[in-house]
């Protein structure tokens, strides 16, 4: 992992503490290009970070057959942002995922 990465980690975790973030959504697209989101705790992101989120992608139209379905959500901090439509406290937050088999291919 980079330095930068690393740095880009640490702003999205602090701003979630600062920002009072109590939900931060994963969004990718699914290959008929229809968003996805799959909703997380703050708890939860410095392992989604590490290791993604595992999902079912037999259940998401032409991800993967059901032999073939597991799949992992690794969100990109550099796509964070805070949602604007939930201004009030709690927030939300959001991040665009890559999507990868468990063996990273």
């Amino acid at each position: 992992m980079s330095r930068d990465t690393d740095k880009q980690q640490e702003f999205v975790l602090r701003t979630i503490e600062e920002r009072n973030i109590r939900f931060v959504r994963l969004w990718f697209t699914d290959v008929l290009g229809f968003l996805k989101s799959v909703a997380i705790a703050p708890a939860e992101l410095e392992n989604a970070f590490d290791e993604g989120i595992g999902f079912d992608g037999s259940a998401i139209e032409g991800f993967a057959r059901v032999t073939e379905s597991d799949m992992l959500a690794k969100p990109d901090p550099t796509t964070f942002s805070v949602l604007p439509w939930r201004t009030e406290s709690p927030g939300a937050a959001r991040m665009f995922c890559d999507i990868t088999m468990p063996d990273g291919t």
